[in-house]
């Protein structure tokens, strides 16, 4: 999974929380995308190549965002075919329960299917 955050902070916090709710074990791989490589404020597109190709192991990449110029970019990558040869899906969740879900479910051993589906589910929870 990569989470690409216009905050480098926010990407990691949002990363360490999901790794944490995994309990106990080896948590899927999840790495961050966050904020410019000066650490300022905003979407890099050298960051989110180089977070997809850390966390592709072969099984498929989720890829969740937090807002606007994030998904902007990683959608022209995947239009662009830059983002390697991994099944690299974006998916429309809320950023950190789609995180926690998403990773969760790949820990368990979920394939891409079913961590895309549990991240749709993560969309549609409602807490009211």
């Amino acid at each position: 999974m990569v989470l690409v955050s216009h905050s480098r902070d926010v990407a990691a916090a949002t990363a360490a929380l999901a790794r944490a709710l995994t309990g106990t074990g080896s948590p899927a791989p999840v790495a961050a995308a966050g904020g410019l490589p000066d650490g300022s404020i905003g979407t890099s597109a050298e960051l989110v190549r180089a977070a997809v190709a850390k966390a592709d192991e072969g099984a498929g990449v989720v890829v969740l965002c937090d807002m606007g110029s994030a998904v902007l970019t990683v959608k022209a990558l995947l239009a662009d075919g830059s983002l390697g040869t991994a099944d690299t899906r974006i998916v429309d969740a809320p950023f950190v329960e789609g995180a926690v879900t998403a990773l969760v479910t790949a820990s368990a051993g979920g394939d891409l299917a079913a961590v895309l589906a549990a991240t749709d589910d993560a969309r549609t929870y409602r807490k009211l």
